[in-house]
Order: C-alpha cells, then sequence, then structure tokens
C-alpha cells in the first residue's frame, strides 16, 4: 500500500466517523445555563450569485459560479442578546480599545437596542465585523470548538438549502411574509428570533430579521475570480465586509439569497468616540450575526492563526 493512497484511506475513514455523528444539536456555554441551537448543513454543490434574468438583480452577483462547500454546523438562529450578554458581560475579561487575545467589548454609549428588546430572544444587534468575531474567539475559548462567522459562500448555501430560486421557498415574494421580516411586515422593528417559517434546513430568519455579516471582504468583481471549493477572502480594511440577508427596513427584492451588500463606515458615523468605537455601529442597527462550526476542526495553531489573522 503506497503512503498516498494510506493517507486517502485515513482521510476517508476519519471523515465518515465525524459524518456519522454529524447531526443538528444544542451547545451548551460552560459555566451558563444557556444553549444554543446548531443545524447541520451537509456538504454539497452549488451555485453562487442570480442568474441575469432573476428580477432585483444587481451586478454584483455574477458571473454565477458552481461551488463545492465542506459540511459545518450553523446556528438556527441570529445571535440573541442572551448569548451575547454572556460575552458583553463576562469581567474576567480585559476591556481595552486594543485587541489582543479575547477582550470584551466596551460600554455602549447609546441605547443600541433601541428600544425594541433586549432579551434571550432578540436578536443582538449594531455590532462591528471585530465585535462579532471576537464573540466567535470567546466562543471558542468556552467550549473548546471553532467558531466563526460563516463565509460569504456558506452563508448563500445554507440559505438556499438545496433552492436555486431567489428565495429558498421559491420564486414568489408575495410568501416573504411567512419567512421574514422586512419592510412590509415588520413595524420598523426587528423581532425575536424563530417566530416565522424556517428554511428547507430548519433556519429561521436567514432573510430579514437583521442582516447579517459574514467573514468575506465585499470585492464587487469577487464571482469573476472566485475558487471552486470552499472560497473565503483574505481579510483587508474594516470596510467593505460583504453583508447578507436584507434586514426588517429592506424591501424584498433586496432579500433575495443572492443579494449582496457592504459594509460602510458611515453605518459608524454618528459614533461620539474619538477615535471611533471598534465594537459598536451607531447607525448600524439593522446588522447581526451567527455562528458557524466547521465540521473538521483546525489545528490549536491554525486557529490561532486565523484569530489573530481577523481580529488583527
Amino acid at each position: 500500500m503506497n503512503k498516498a493512497f494510506y493517507a486517502w484511506l485515513l482521510f476517508f475513514i476519519a471523515n465518515s466517523v465525524l459524518a456519522q455523528d454529524f447531526k443538528s444539536y444544542s451547545q451548551s456555554i460552560p459555566g451558563t445555563s444557556t444553549a444554543f441551537r446548531l443545524a447541520a448543513i451537509p456538504a454539497g454543490k452549488f451555485k453562487i450569485g442570480s442568474p441575469a434574468t432573476e428580477g432585483g438583480r444587481q451586478e454584483d452577483e455574477g458571473p454565477q459560479k458552481e461551488i463545492q462547500l465542506a459540511a459545518f454546523w450553523m446556528g438556527v438562529t441570529e445571535v440573541t442578546f442572551g448569548e451575547w450578554d454572556l460575552y458583553f458581560k463576562d469581567h474576567s475579561l480585559p476591556q481595552s480599545k486594543t485587541i489582543d487575545g479575547i477582550t470584551r467589548a466596551t460600554p455602549q454609549y447609546i441605547d443600541l437596542t433601541w428600544g425594541m428588546g433586549r432579551d434571550k430572544k432578540h436578536p443582538t444587534n449594531s455590532m462591528s465585523h471585530t465585535a462579532a468575531m471576537m464573540y466567535c474567539k470567546w466562543l471558542y475559548s468556552k467550549t473548546g470548538y471553532f467558531f466563526r462567522l460563516p463565509t460569504e459562500a456558506e452563508w448563500e448555501y445554507a440559505c438556499r438549502a438545496g433552492s436555486q430560486s431567489p428565495y429558498p421557498f421559491g420564486n414568489d415574494p408575495s410568501n416573504l411574509k411567512e419567512h421574514g421580516y422586512f419592510k412590509e411586515n415588520s413595524g420598523s422593528k426587528y423581532h425575536p428570533v424563530g417566530e416565522l417559517k424556517p428554511n428547507a434546513w430548519g433556519l429561521f430568519d436567514m432573510l430579514g430579521n437583521l442582516s447579517e455579516w459574514t467573514l468575506d471582504q465585499y470585492d464587487a468583481t469577487y464571482y469573476t475570480k472566485i475558487i471552486p471549493t470552499n472560497p473565503i477572502t483574505t481579510p483587508g480594511s474594516k470596510h467593505p465586509k460583504t453583508v447578507k440577508g436584507g434586514s426588517y427596513q429592506d424591501e424584498a427584492n433586496e432579500l433575495r439569497c443572492a443579494n449582496r451588500l457592504a459594509s460602510d463606515v458611515n453605518w459608524n458615523i454618528r459614533d461620539p468616540q474619538i477615535p471611533k468605537s471598534k465594537w459598536w455601529l451607531t447607525d448600524g442597527m439593522f446588522v447581526g450575526f451567527r455562528v458557524v462550526r466547521p465540521l473538521v476542526q483546525p489545528s490549536k495553531e491554525e486557529i490561532e492563526k486565523f484569530y489573530n489573522l481577523y481580529l488583527k
């Protein structure tokens, strides 16, 4: 038996064992009474982006490319205030303007719940990409499992849940009210998570309620050069990052699976701090996030390198 075949066989056996245990589950946060649900998202292929004929399509949604993704778990809902506040109020962590290790977010300077509720049901909002990533690193420190934001490709694949239509449930936007909160049915506010229908893979609020951070740096021409297997972009400047899903403020065509939004420095334009906060968005009340855990966990060294790269 040659070395290449032996290495492949070991890889196949290891992943077969992992696949046997790959199912949706509830992840507890040690030292607390809180747990959150993770949906098992199977490995597979899909076409990222939208066809030229799709209504509401933007130029940055193409050209469509076939992408192969490894399996991962994804948060069934957006991260809630109840989950976020365990990190935000963890007084064992240092509180510093300099990101070094795991740092607790600085105090909010205004009410960033906007009067819409800060509890175990409402999605946490108005935090920066850095804050969302630091929460993922904190989760890793608590659970021992590697958590991060979804890549843009993972997010769209999970949102589609096997569909190639504009919405996971089909082509008709009139059915959107059953699946997501947007401008027409939100009452100008975000809502508790999980109130409407999930998609075929059991994920709630992928469309609407809050737009969601992805890991990727935004690039309008990304799909012209995207790699076909587990694509991910190298982090660059603070903005723009890619945001997906649309929010309670948006029109129906902005909640399509393929729609992309570039983050903007103006989402923090009214921040009274000098320099402006690394943590909070004064004008990003429509932004939240959910977490991803890959099926195959990287090594400790690889995980630390990853966090250092995305939290620099």
